[in-house]
């Protein structure tokens, strides 16, 4: 193959031209390789600001004076031909690492390849900088490293936890130059490889990742044995030394402060076998011990281990067969220094080799349950060590405790039913036939309700209250409150009987009730646990829920004549199904139909409670305070007295009856309200009719003027003497158009010339004055804008009857009037009014 253009002349075509220097470089020093390993040396240049890639020509020298082309990465026929089969074959190859750098790759080194080997770059720069070559030495050895394993690899060398073992293989080397052997022993389980312990070329002892602190107690050593051997111990076989063992040997040599691995080896050794520790641990399976006795349960060990190993015995206890273990109770533990570790009623013996008791002491009925035994073998390890070759745990023995629990009877009896609502409840819940009781064994108590139904549905009884063994009385949610209040009373009477009380018996308490009285034995630590439940049978609570009547007659004793008599009525009462019944009595009256001022108006007069305390009720006439009366004349019958009536008086009177049962103490439960039949008192006189009318001259005024309002009566009928005759007057006004709003009352004077005003937030003042037997004047002073409305006089008249007793006639109301109040007449009023009436321009 010819050669190409010359590599200046081609470079300069390119345009290349680089503004600063390189520095190409290879190892310093020499390089020292062993017949039949590969060689590797690296070139780099430094400072390369050209080309993506830089190019790299290799030459070769035995003598170092004159070099021969070896390989080029750009220039195919720049070999010399002894090595273009070597190129061919892949013997030697150029691998490029970066775009400065590439290795050249001599496999399986001759002799012949031992002298300099020379890397250089082509220049294309302007001005030399730097160098563009550089020169590295290589010195080629013969293989004088041996290494083998002392004895011929086994199928298998099978160990057993624990037990030591120990591995060995030889290395030598007869190099000319000062070599130094570094060893290293490796694990294989399956795919992967591990370091187990090194030995490097300078001496030091290097643990494998996970055996450093096993390195560090002893337990894995690496010794020399004579010349050439080394030998890998190990104190205690642990299951993950199973595996294919091998022994490593690399050579290395140091040149100038530097070392160089020239070579490595390796040798199967051994495959190493990890057999686990046969152990098995049992205990008898089902047991039954009688209360108070001891328990004594044998743990037997079986293992095939006969060398110095000690057993870790723990008892467990738990309530379920499949106990989580190691999270259940301990009872018992013996250590590997034959320590024993339990409480006061808990034993634990060595009886032999491979036997161990567990002793309970006066078991109880909490003692049933679920015993296992569990086993570590410990063996010995180096330094003092200790190391756990095997466990086991034996299958759960069933304990069952027998006790002879105490035998007896509940009965439930109801001391006292309740007939009505509010009635007391008493239900004694009592202990009969009681055998075969301890001293040790109490007895608490439950109460539960249910309600009954026709249907068959099911109902869930509810708890009323629960008492636990220490005697602490719970409440259910039915009863807590009740029971604050003090309505349902729980209580102990005697050792064998309970009761409970309903103070206050209510239709919602109506149904079943039933007890459950539960046995409870004090254990070792003196706490009490529940051994039994007896129930009683249920008592029903029920009576019949008839309606209440109450019936309520009223009489007139005597007939009525006029006014100024006394009027007398009595009333009779008459209950049934109401328990214990006691009676409240209200008078109240209605006035006739034909009084138009409140036609429907119902008036309390007076009243009488159950405990026979009168009260005036909302009756207004406080001159008569003292002429009605109410009073209790048997259980069942009041009688109300009204003396000098009036015509006033009319109307229709009625008792109301309330009916009220005691509850407890002093409180009473309203049972049933009734209403009597009117009595009617009706006057039936020939005597004056009043009227009443309003007129005023002032019915308009200008804002500030006066306004006169008279009030005039007017009699018709029989002529009285004005001195027989007097009036109760009031003005009243409502501001509005209409009479859609309340009335205000403004002034009022009373028969006696007593003048009342009421308060106004006004400027304007009224005056109200008689100014005739029949004529009343009201004033308003400086009237304003909201004085404007409806004005109308309300007159009550009073008439002396012949025997000297004044009679107040029913209250009369007279038609109202309008007044207006306009603002002041100002002159320009016109003139601004015709203004606003011109059109806009």
């Amino acid at each position: 193959m010819g050669r190409l253009a010359p590599r200046p002349l081609l470079l300069a075509l390119l345009g290349l031209a680089l503004c600063r220097g390189r520095v190409v470089r290879v190892p310093s020093g020499s390089l020292v390789r062993v017949v039949g390993t590969e060689l590797v040396i690296p070139c780099n240049v430094s400072d390369y600001d050209g080309p993506s890639e830089q190019n790299f020509d290799w030459s070769f020298s035995s003598s170092g004076s004159s070099f021969v082309e070896l390989a080029s990465t750009w220039e195919a026929g720049f070999p010399a031909q002894p090595y273009r089969e070597r190129l061919q074959r892949g013997e030697i190859l150029l691998r490029r690492t970066a775009n400065d750098g590439v290795e050249l790759h001599i496999k399986n080194v001759q002799p012949s390849d031992q002298g300099h080997y020379k890397c250089s770059t082509p220049s294309t720069d302007a001005t030399v900088q730097g160098n563009y070559e550089d020169i590295v030495q290589v010195k080629v050895l013969a293989d004088a490293l041996q290494v083998g394993a002392v004895a011929p690899p086994e199928p298998g060398l099978s160990l057993r936890l624990g037990e030591p073992f120990e591995l060995r293989c030889s290395a030598s080397t007869a190099s000319p130059l000062h070599t130094h052997l570094a060893l290293l022993w490796e694990l294989q389980r399956g795919t992967a490889r591990r370091s187990v312990l090194a030995l490097t070329h300078e001496g030091r002892f290097r643990p494998g990742p996970g055996y450093e602190q096993r390195y560090r107690v002893g337990d894995v050593r690496l010794d020399t044995v004579g010349a050439d051997g080394y030998r890998l111990s190990v104190a205690r076989a642990l299951a993950a030394d199973q595996g294919s063992y091998r022994c490593v040997v690399s050579e290395w040599i140091g040149e100038q402060g530097s070392w160089q691995e020239i070579q490595e080896k390796a040798v199967d050794v051994a495959t190493v076998l990890i057999q686990p520790t046969v152990l098995r641990v049992a205990v008898a399976r089902n047991v039954s011990v009688a209360e108070g006795k001891g328990l004594d349960l044998t743990c037997n060990i079986t293992t095939d281990r006969a060398d110095d190993v000690r057993p870790e015995v723990t008892w467990y206890f738990s309530r379920t067969p499949d106990g989580a273990w190691p999270g259940a109770p301990v009872l018992a533990r013996l250590d590997r220094d034959s320590l024993v570790h339990s409480s006061p009623h808990v034993a634990l013996s060595h009886v032999d080799a491979r036997s161990y008791h567990l002793l309970v002491r006066d078991v109880s009925k909490e003692n049933s349950g679920y015993y296992f035994c569990h086993v570590a073998l410990w063996a010995p390890g180096h330094n003092r060590s200790w190391h756990k070759v095997a466990e086991a745990r034996s299958a759960p023995a069933s304990v069952d405790v027998t006790w002879l629990e105490p035998d007896y009877q509940v009965y439930l009896n109801a001391s006292k039913v309740p007939e009505f609502s509010d009635d007391l409840t008493e239900l004694e819940c009592r202990i009969v036939d009681m055998k075969s009781l301890q001293a040790s064994v109490r007895f608490t108590v439950s109460w539960y309700y249910r309600v009954n139904r026709r249907s068959d549905d099911l109902v869930a009884s509810e708890l009323l209250a629960v008492m636990n063994g220490d005697w602490t009385l719970k409440y259910g949610d039915r009863s807590k409150q009740r029971a604050q209040d003090g309505d349902f009373i729980f209580s102990k009477e005697r050792t064998d009987t309970f009761s409970f009380r309903i103070q206050r018996t209510t239709e919602e308490d109506r149904g079943s009730y039933y007890c459950a009285v539960s046995a409870w034995t004090k254990q070792r630590n003196d706490s009490w646990v529940k051994s039994k439940d007896v129930f009683s049978k249920p008592v029903n609570i029920f009576w019949a829920s008839e309606d209440s009547v109450l019936v309520v007659k009223a009489r007139q004793p005597k007939p009525f004549f006029a006014a100024g008599n006394t009027f007398e009525m009595t009333c009779k009462v008459s209950s049934k199904n109401i328990k214990s019944p006691r009676y409240s009595v209200l008078i109240t009256a209605e006035k006739p139909v034909g009084d138009l001022s409140s036609p429907n108006e119902t008036k309390y007069i007076i009243s009488l409670d159950q405990d026979s305390v009168v009260k005036l009720e909302n009756w207004t006439d406080a001159s008569r305070v003292d002429g009605v009366v109410l009073e209790k004349v048997q259980e069942d019958e009041f009688r109300y007295r009204m003396y000098q009536t009036q015509v006033s008086d009319a109307g229709l009177y009625r008792c109301v009856v309330t009916a009220w049962s005691p509850v407890r103490g002093s409180l009473w439960r309203e049972a049933a309200t009734s209403l009597s039949n009117p009595i009617e008192i009706d006057f039936q006189t020939a005597g004056p009719i009043f009227n009443a009318s309003v007129h005023s001259d002032t019915p308009s005024v200008i804002r500030g003027d006066l306004i006169k309002l008279f009030c005039i009566i007017a009699v018709e009928g029989g002529a009285l003497d004005p001195d027989d005759m007097a009036f109760d007057v009031s003005w009243f006004a409502v501001h509005s158009f209409g009479l859609d709003k309340a009335p205000v009352l403004l002034s009022s004077l009373d028969r006696k010339g007593i003048v009342t005003t009421a308060e106004r937030d006004r400027k304007s003042e009224l005056s109200l004055e008689r100014v005739g037997v029949l004529e009343f004047l009201l004033r308003v002073h400086g009237s304003e804008d909201q004085d404007f409305g409806n004005y109308y006089c309300s007159v009550t008249p009073w008439v002396r009857s012949p025997t000297g007793s004044w009679q107040k006639e029913a209250e009369i109301y007279s038609k109202p009037i309008f007044v207006t109040v306009k603002m002041d007449d100002l002159p320009w009023a016109g003139t601004q009014k015709e203004a606003l009436l011109l059109p806009q321009c």
